[in-house]
Protein backbone atom coordinates (compact mmCIF):
# COMPACT_ATOMS: atom_id res chain seq x y z
CA UNK A 1 0.00 0.00 0.00
CA UNK A 2 1.42 3.08 -0.54
CA UNK A 3 1.95 5.76 1.93
CA UNK A 4 -0.72 8.90 3.07
CA UNK A 5 1.77 11.19 2.93
CA UNK A 6 2.55 10.77 -0.87
CA UNK A 7 -1.36 11.16 -1.78
CA UNK A 8 -0.52 14.11 -3.53
CA UNK A 9 2.25 13.21 -5.75
CA UNK A 10 0.70 10.35 -7.18
CA UNK A 11 -0.97 9.71 -10.09
CA UNK A 12 -4.54 9.23 -10.94
CA UNK A 13 -4.04 5.56 -11.82
CA UNK A 14 -2.03 4.92 -8.43
CA UNK A 15 -4.70 6.92 -6.20
CA UNK A 16 -7.61 4.84 -8.03
CA UNK A 17 -5.69 1.99 -6.72
CA UNK A 18 -5.42 2.90 -3.47
CA UNK A 19 -8.91 3.94 -2.84
CA UNK A 20 -10.20 -0.21 -4.39
CA UNK A 21 -7.41 -1.50 -1.43
CA UNK A 22 -8.63 0.60 1.13
CA UNK A 23 -12.13 -0.29 0.14
CA UNK A 24 -11.18 -3.84 0.18
CA UNK A 25 -9.63 -3.44 3.36
CA UNK A 26 -12.71 -1.61 5.17
CA UNK A 27 -15.04 -4.37 3.51
CA UNK A 28 -13.08 -7.07 5.62
CA UNK A 29 -13.14 -5.56 8.39
CA UNK A 30 -16.62 -4.99 8.13
CA UNK A 31 -17.05 -8.48 7.53
CA UNK A 32 -15.09 -9.35 11.22
CA UNK A 33 -17.02 -6.81 12.60
CA UNK A 34 -20.45 -8.30 11.42
CA UNK A 35 -19.59 -12.02 12.95
CA UNK A 36 -18.06 -11.21 15.81
CA UNK A 37 -21.12 -8.99 16.43
CA UNK A 38 -23.74 -11.96 15.25
CA UNK A 39 -21.59 -14.40 17.93
CA UNK A 40 -21.66 -11.68 20.13
CA UNK A 41 -26.05 -12.02 20.48
CA UNK A 42 -26.59 -15.48 18.84
CA UNK A 43 -27.21 -13.69 15.86
CA UNK A 44 -30.18 -11.67 16.43
CA UNK A 45 -28.57 -8.51 16.29
CA UNK A 46 -30.86 -5.49 17.19
CA UNK A 47 -31.18 -1.71 16.00
CA UNK A 48 -32.29 0.79 18.69
CA UNK A 49 -34.56 -0.22 21.70
CA UNK A 50 -35.64 -3.79 21.95
CA UNK A 51 -39.42 -3.69 23.50
CA UNK A 52 -40.62 -0.16 22.21
CA UNK A 53 -43.25 -0.36 20.35
CA UNK A 54 -44.55 2.73 17.83
CA UNK A 55 -48.32 4.18 18.31
CA UNK A 56 -50.91 2.55 15.73
CA UNK A 57 -51.84 5.75 15.68
CA UNK A 58 -48.62 7.89 14.74
CA UNK A 59 -48.95 10.19 11.79
CA UNK A 60 -52.71 9.72 11.40
CA UNK A 61 -55.38 12.14 10.77
CA UNK A 62 -57.44 13.14 13.54
CA UNK A 63 -60.84 14.81 12.47
CA UNK A 64 -61.75 18.01 14.65
CA UNK A 65 -63.54 18.31 17.88
CA UNK A 66 -63.66 21.51 18.28
CA UNK A 67 -64.75 24.76 15.16
CA UNK A 68 -64.01 28.41 15.91
CA UNK A 69 -67.28 30.50 16.73
CA UNK A 70 -65.61 33.57 14.93
CA UNK A 71 -64.26 31.61 11.87
CA UNK A 72 -64.98 28.58 10.95
CA UNK A 73 -62.31 27.37 9.18
CA UNK A 74 -60.36 27.32 12.03
CA UNK A 75 -60.83 23.95 13.61
CA UNK A 76 -58.86 21.62 16.22
CA UNK A 77 -58.42 18.08 17.02
CA UNK A 78 -58.25 18.54 20.74
CA UNK A 79 -54.90 17.13 21.00
CA UNK A 80 -52.21 19.10 21.67
CA UNK A 81 -52.04 22.88 23.44
CA UNK A 82 -55.40 24.86 23.05
CA UNK A 83 -54.86 27.02 19.85
CA UNK A 84 -54.32 30.58 20.23
CA UNK A 85 -57.85 31.60 18.35
CA UNK A 86 -59.51 29.54 20.90
CA UNK A 87 -57.97 30.82 24.10
CA UNK A 88 -58.93 34.20 22.71
CA UNK A 89 -62.61 33.91 21.81
CA UNK A 90 -62.98 32.30 25.45
CA UNK A 91 -61.49 35.15 27.07
CA UNK A 92 -63.43 37.52 24.83
CA UNK A 93 -66.84 35.56 25.29
CA UNK A 94 -65.77 34.03 28.19
CA UNK A 95 -66.94 30.69 26.68
CA UNK A 96 -66.03 27.12 27.97
CA UNK A 97 -63.80 24.80 25.57
CA UNK A 98 -67.51 22.54 25.40
CA UNK A 99 -68.90 25.71 23.81
CA UNK A 100 -66.85 24.56 20.74
CA UNK A 101 -67.42 21.43 20.18
CA UNK A 102 -68.80 20.45 16.76
CA UNK A 103 -71.93 17.99 16.96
Amino acid sequence: MARPGKLASMSIEALMKYRDEVEAALGRKADELTSQLSKLDGGMARIGRPGRRVSSMKGRKVPPKYRSKANPTLTWAGRGATPRWMREEMKKRKLKKEAFLIK
